[in-house]
């Protein structure tokens, strides 16, 4: 199914928190009726506190609001925020709730990693940005590399229903029915700018594959350059090939990794994938001046996305996601120019000549990672051949 995109939007890219949060803010002060705010991490740091100081503030002034956070990312919020909101007439929920131990079954590893807001029905936030302060990481990386993107206009609609759904499922769930929602502030669906955009949802349900087909379906009518940037690498084995065709075509095919990584597991299973992708004529850089944390790609400098969908089997066949699309030459050129601006400044490209630099035990590392990852995969319910071997095309 083709993706079906809204025309009469206007669309701003943030680059990080620098950008990013002073615009939150901004909206949610300027909020008269309603305000919606689903993240993954709400983390207990300086843009945690002001984050939830200015949602109290209007809730307030009689301005509804509802958080929703992750039971898993956000495992801290039950006693760092939610007794401060409830205290402020704020109303927040926690989406599947983890008890102490963790254990790997499909169930709890599908986790809310979508990081959304929508403030009156006029103004919205779509990307992979968390409410967390950047510098919240290991001095080494500092500071996160991430994007969102401001939206006004038509798309606003998918957005607000997707965030109502959400919330009316977790409230049913959690027994809350005082939270059910009786009415809400739908957009108006004003013509705001010039820009087409579709926004994305990944779940178990109706839209299981909806942001991967979107990816394919722009990797494969490619015609000169496709410019990917994820946090967490691992494609199954259609996207791959998917990439591997794009470059027979001539079309030139640049990825952009973590060269500083929180999870090490995934880093090294993804830098097995380094040879096969080298060897079909991907170029690979590794962005090693701070933590890249974004999920965004640009094609032809005319399509792209933002949003929180890294391309890995946790956001592509578990988790509960949200992209923005956008078939747009100014926007795309913005990204695109951000990017490479990226990889110029703090990025590595890397050679074939580096692998076989590699020691062996560096390489038995990265093959044994990619193969507990397929593992995994197994246990928690899924084909392991969805992700290949690593030596296959």
């Amino acid at each position: 199914m083709s993706t079906e995109y809204r025309a009469g939007n206007r669309l701003i890219l943030l680059n990080s928190n620098a950008e990013y949060l002073p615009a939150l803010l901004s909206a949610v002060a300027e909020a008269q009726h309603e305000i919606f705010l689903e993240s993954y991490i709400f983390a207990n740091d300086p843009t945690g506190h002001v984050v939830a100081a200015t949602l109290e503030e209007a809730a307030r002034r009689g301005v509804t609001v509802r958080v929703l956070v992750d039971g898993f990312g956000a495992s801290n919020f039950a006693r760092d925020f939610l007794p401060r909101l409830t205290a402020a007439s704020v109303q927040a929920m926690i989406y599947r709730p983890e008890v102490a131990r963790f254990r790997l079954r499909r169930h709890r590893l599908r986790r809310l990693h979508r990081k959304l807001a929508i403030i009156d029905g006029r103004i919205a936030f779509v990307g992979g940005i968390n409410i967390i302060d950047d510098k919240n990481v290991p001095a080494r990386m500092k500071p996160r590399f991430d994007y969102a993107v401001q939206v006004e206009g038509p798309v606003l609609f998918e957005i607000h229903a997707a965030m109502v759904r959400m919330w009316e499922i977790v409230a049913w769930v959690n027994f809350r029915g005082r939270f059910h929602i009786e009415e809400t502030c739908q957009p108006t669906g004003l013509v705001t700018g010039n820009q087409e955009a579709a926004f994305l949802i990944r779940d178990n349900f109706r839209h299981r594959n909806a942001i991967a087909n979107a990816y394919d379906d722009a990797i494969e009518t490619a015609r000169e350059e496709i410019i990917i940037a994820n946090a967490y690498f691992l494609p199954g084995i259609r996207f791959r090939r998917a990439l591997v065709a794009a470059v027979q075509r001539d079309v030139r095919v640049t990825i952009l990794l973590q060269g500083r990584s929180d999870h090490k597991l995934v880093q090294y299973a993804t830098q097995a994938l380094y040879g096969a992708m080298l060897v079909k004529g991907i170029r690979v850089f590794e962005y090693r001046r701070s933590f890249l944390h974004a999920k965004v790609a640009v094609i032809d400098q005319h399509w792209a996305t933002v949003g929180s969908s890294n391309i890995d089997p946790l956001s592509l066949l578990l988790s509960k996601e949200a992209n923005l699309f956008i078939r747009d030459k100014h926007f795309a050129g913005q990204l695109h120019a951000s990017l490479l601006h990226a990889m110029e400044d703090g990025a590595v490209e890397i050679h074939p000549h580096d692998l076989k630099k590699m020691s062996r035990l560096q390489r038995l590392r990265c093959w044994l990672s990619y193969a507990l990852v397929r593992l995994l995969l197994g246990l928690a319910g899924y084909d392991p051949s969805w992700l290949p071997h690593a030596d296959e095309s």
